[in-house]
């Protein structure tokens, strides 16, 4: 059974505790009247435009809704496919899985806490598929632990609950960004001293160990790597990971202690340092 308080709050400016419900329809209808009205002319919020990251086919990104709350996944549907983007919806672990193992995904929006196999199942399945599917989780358990493990599993993002649509909507794209950038790098292997990042199968290699890393950690490494000895300011590195500038302190200090621990484990010089208030450098012997 589930704790009762699970849905305490869950999009910001509309359904809150149960008592709550009521105001989400007016949320709703209003929602609806300024997307028709609009037709989502905020374009400092998103661009519409750049939404569309198909391949030769120019396809539209199939975007994969998991949330057991069918009023979250409606408000969420609205700004996804006034943006251009194809939507599908499941409302629990399992029927996501069903959806993944049917459907072609190229993002899923995923709640943590769900009856019939819950947010970390999903995560873990599409690690033991090894399917190329982006997954940013939106959820309102804020533990750090929480965070850690999914992003461990590989979720390539974490917000917590009460969210904005439209924040939701400007990560979407910057992970779509992260996927598809506008020009290949001129290199795919990167060599700092005795440390070597490859890019495309996302491994770092140190001292002939290798170790596993997630596309987010492989990107921050690639900025760290580039940039050695000099501290990054944590707007700079949300700037140029997550592509757009509303940075999560929290989700950025949970990806610097995992890549710190997978440093740590090698028993090598290099080091991830924090300097506090301001970002992180890396520093290491080989410098």
């Amino acid at each position: 059974m589930r704790p009762n308080n699970k849905k305490q709050v869950s999009f910001q400016g509309g359904l809150g505790t149960e008592r709550d419900r009521s105001n989400l329809k007016e949320t709703l209808r209003i929602e609806h009247h300024r997307l028709e009205k609009n037709h989502i002319s905020d374009e400092s919020c998103y661009d519409r435009v750049n939404l569309y990251f198909g391949g030769d086919d120019n396809r539209m990104e199939r975007i994969l809704i998991v949330d057991d709350d069918p009023q979250i996944r409606e408000v969420i549907r609205i700004h996804i496919e006034q943006s251009g983007m194809h939507t599908l919806e499941a409302e629990s672990g399992q029927q996501a899985i069903e959806r993944l193992e049917a459907e072609q995904v190229d993002v899923l929006i995923l709640d943590l806490m769900m009856d019939d196999r819950d947010g970390f199942e999903v995560l873990r399945y599409l690690n033991k598929r090894r399917l190329d599917v982006l997954a940013i989780v939106v959820s309102a358990r804020r533990a750090e632990q929480d965070k850690i493990a999914t992003l461990g599993l590989g979720a390539d993002d974490y917000m917590t609950k009460p969210f904005s649509p439209m924040e939701l909507m400007a990560r979407i794209q910057a992970v779509l960004r992260r996927r598809h950038p506008k020009s290949s790098p001129p290199s795919l292997v990167i060599r700092l001293s005795n440390m070597i990042l490859d890019i495309d199968n996302y491994t770092l290699l140190i001292y002939n160990e290798k170790i596993s890393l997630t596309m987010v950690e492989c990107d921050l490494m690639q900025l760290l790597m580039q940039n050695p000895d000099r501290v990054m300011t944590k707007l700079e590195i949300y700037q140029q990971v997550w592509q757009h500038e509303r940075y999560d302190d929290n989700n950025l200090s949970v990806y610097m202690s995992r890549l710190r621990k997978q440093l740590e484990r090698t028993q090598s010089s290099w080091e991830i340092q924090t300097v506090r208030g301001v970002g992180y450098r890396l520093t290491g012997a080989g410098l």
